[in-house]
């Protein structure tokens, strides 16, 4: 990478918006064994606009709870300390988003794809060894997160970008290194480092394309839970080629992508999931 594209990339992630004092403080709780979901309530009810947005979720038709749920507390008790933890942090990335970009890129079926494939890198990490499930959500929450920095800060680079990939149906990361010289995982890397997240998601976030990827259970859920919600087309970030999964994510899933799709039974279910949280 050119000194010159180096120092471009750095301006632009210094662009982008530090996650709030509480998401960082919850991204702690997550990687703190011994935290307690007391924890996790006293440190979303010092934030008001994430107690609000919380609460809308729960209380939304999604969940059909018996009763109002009218404070975290309650939240958690009915759904769960993990469930409330991934609304928290999937708010903060959603409330991170622009609205508008001058790419032209739908910052709407992004989420969507970035939610559902959280919601499967989830389940998948079931299947496997060493993948903590909470760490595949929030990586498969952000593993595209570069695309945003392109879209607000090189949104002319970006937007050639998606046009070769949807005229050549080629991959996008092989797109951008034509238009920017660099691809959105090194980008969503050095934006996850800036957040201070551990080693292992970063890492996560920058090993994304076919000929780079390290053999992990993490990396391997979060891979094949993007070519999933590519395939079923669960929303949709400017990529258009559906990768089949490489020797080692067959190893360590069990099978290729259609195996791995059929083995996860009904998925739709999550997808309608993802598009509740979406909507926030």
């Amino acid at each position: 990478m050119s000194p010159e594209l180096s120092q471009k990339l750095t301006a632009a992630v210094d662009g982008m918006p530090a996650f709030p004092k509480s998401v960082q403080r919850i991204l702690e709780l997550t990687r703190d064994v011994n935290s307690t979901p007391k924890d996790l309530v006293d440190v979303i009810d010092k934030d008001p606009v994430v107690t609000v947005k919380i609460l809308k979720v729960v209380n939304s038709a999604y969940y059909s709870l018996p009763k109002q749920i009218t404070s975290i507390g309650h939240a958690v008790v009915y759904l769960g300390f993990n469930t409330v933890k991934n609304l928290a942090l999937s708010i903060a990335a959603i409330g991170m988003m622009p609205k508008d970009n001058a790419a032209g890129f739908d910052v709407q079926q992004y989420l969507l794809h970035s939610l559902a494939t959280a919601g499967i890198a989830k389940q998948l990490a079931l299947k496997v060894d060493d993948a903590e499930p909470m760490d595949c959500f929030i990586a498969g929450l952000l593993h595209d997160f570069g695309k945003v920095v392109f879209a607000q800060f090189m949104p002319t680079e970006f937007r050639a970008a998606l046009l070769i990939s949807a005229q050549n149906q080629t991959s996008l990361h092989a797109a951008l290194q034509i238009t920017v010289g660099t691809d959105h995982a090194v980008v969503g890397a050095m934006l996850a480092e800036k957040w201070r997240f551990a080693p292992h998601l970063i890492n996560t976030i920058l090993h994304q394309r076919v000929e780079d990827l390290k053999d992990t259970d993490m990396i391997a859920c979060v891979f094949a839970a993007n070519q999933i919600s590519k395939k079923l087309q669960y929303g949709f970030a400017g990529n258009h080629k559906v990768e089949e999964l490489p020797d080692t994510v067959q190893k360590r899933l069990g099978g290729d992508l259609n195996a791995v799709i059929a083995s996860m039974g009904d998925l739709d279910t999550l997808f309608a999931e993802a598009q509740v949280f979406a909507k926030l």
